[in-house]
């Protein structure tokens, strides 16, 4: 009921995370405003909000706009800071508009809000990415920031910026560091927002997918449904003000595990290991899997959906909705 008749924004809601979140809030009774600009690189998809067009606002406009977002910003009562651009490539062959889009303008909101709605309460997308190669695991928050690519250092800008105006202006900031998130309304046109995408793809497609390295990287998943309970959690409570919190999963599995889970899933579906391209191996961090304690004891989140339950869903999906996604 907390969200009941509340003014909600949520900046890339027509993206992948953006939209189950819109959708979710929708049924809470909130007054849902989408800011996308539907750049095709960045997953923005009308047909992610179908179900509920009737019943939201969306402005399509760029987050670069400093214009529309001081506009939009008022009157809201949560921002959900969820535009970025996510892919690690791209960060390395376009590194100055990742620094518009994680970066600079990320101040911009921050700035707007300063002045036209200090009472906001922000949640911001970070990830996983900016510790770079783990020293230990799991990964927890107090590991070293050690980006390997570019888009990991301008998303440690984004939360610094978050967390300076929390600590110094009084806006209520939090941030979310996610993992491989994956669901429904995934972008699986590429590998642009998680390898799984792709992997997806080729598979409804009866392709092959590619496993670069090895197969035994470790990873772990999180399902969209736990991730857009984990936003909620973090918006509600003013315990979050001012702090970072890891998601994560119990129980992570390497690639080759993955792909025989997803291949039974799907009852057929093959894949080939090959050597990394140099492009992806020079920013690869090996394995991975975060230490989510400190979310679970200060709002009791803890993902509810296994992976094989989760991929189980996300199958039957995007082979009701394929045509849409391709």
């Amino acid at each position: 009921m907390k969200f009941k008749n509340k003014n909600v924004l949520i900046t890339g809601g027509l993206g992948f995370i953006g939209s189950n979140l819109a959708i979710k809030l929708v049924e809470l009774g909130a007054n849902i405003t989408i800011i996308d600009s539907v750049i095709p690189e960045y997953g923005g998809n009308l047909k992610n909000i179908e179900s509920i067009k009737d019943r939201i606002k969306i402005n399509y406009s760029d987050v670069r706009d400093e214009f529309s977002i001081k506009h939009l910003i008022k009157d809201q009562d949560f921002l959900f800071n969820l535009a970025g651009q996510t892919s690690h490539i791209d960060s390395m062959t376009n590194p100055f508009q990742d620094l518009e889009i994680n970066a600079k303008s990320q101040l911009s909101i921050l700035e707007a809000c300063r002045k036209n709605n200090p009472n906001i309460k922000i949640v911001f997308a970070s990830t996983r990415q900016l510790y770079g190669k783990p020293q230990y695991l799991p990964v927890d928050e107090n590991h070293p920031i050690i980006p390997v690519d570019v888009n990991g250092i301008n998303k440690m800008s984004g939360e610094n910026y978050h967390l300076l105006y929390n600590s110094i202006y009084g806006i209520k900031t939090c941030v979310l560091r996610l993992t491989n998130t994956y669901g429904p309304r995934l972008r699986i046109k590429d590998a642009r927002q998680t390898f799984l995408g792709i992997w997806i793809r080729n598979i409804i497609e009866e392709k092959p997918f590619l496993i670069f390295g090895d197969g035994s990287q470790v990873r772990d998943y999180n399902y969209v449904d736990d991730v857009v309970d984990a936003f909620i959690l973090t918006a509600l409570s003013n315990k979050t003000n001012g702090n970072i919190y890891n998601l994560g999963s119990p129980d992570p599995i390497t690639l080759k595990e993955t792909a025989s889970l997803l291949i039974e899933e799907n009852k057929k579906g093959t894949y080939n290991v090959i050597p990394f391209p140099e492009d992806r191996k020079s920013i690869d961090i090996g394995d991975f899997y975060a230490n989510f304690n400190k979310i679970n004891q200060d709002l009791g989140w803890y993902p509810k959906t296994s992976f094989r339950e989760g991929i189980s869903e996300t199958l039957i999906y995007y082979k009701q909705n394929i045509a849409s996604y391709i």
